[in-house]
């Protein structure tokens, strides 16, 4: 069985690539993505609505953040979804405290569901560079 994290990243996910396509304001946006699922379970809906807010409110410090260990790729160049997988799981590692190994393991099987072959590999990288700038308390955590 899939844990309610993983199905609200899997969402969340769905969510931040559907308003990076759509460029849709985040209520609107967020409106018509559950109305085109099947009823999801409460608390998915809300951590995952939790996980894009926090997304869409800490944009800013997370494409920096990203962009800053990402040598050759800018955001704009990424996948649009390798580029939300980042997103989702560098959010994740900054402000939640979900384990760092779980963060990053997950984020590589977004990836690998719904990206290219080497969207795993690409995530990984990123996301390994990213944990790396994490104080050690949260990494060891």
């Amino acid at each position: 069985m899939t844990g309610r994290r993983t199905k609200a990243r899997e969402r969340a996910l769905q969510a931040l690539y559907q308003i990076d396509v759509a460029a849709a304001g985040i209520d609107d946006a967020l409106a018509s993505f559950w109305k085109s699922f099947e009823p999801t379970e409460r608390e998915v809906q809300q951590l995952a609505e939790q996980m894009v807010r926090g997304v869409a409110v800490d944009r800013r410090q997370v494409d920096d953040l990203i962009e800053g260990v990402s040598t050759n790729w800018r955001l704009d160049r990424m996948a649009k979804v390798d580029r939300n997988v980042l997103r989702l799981a560098t959010w994740e590692l900054l402000k939640s405290d979900a384990p760092v190994k779980v963060v990053i393991n997950e984020a590589i099987e977004l990836g690998k569901k719904y990206g290219s072959e080497q969207s795993g590999a690409f995530v990984n990288g990123l996301l390994d560079k990213v944990a790396q700038g994490l104080p050690a308390s949260r990494r060891e955590g």
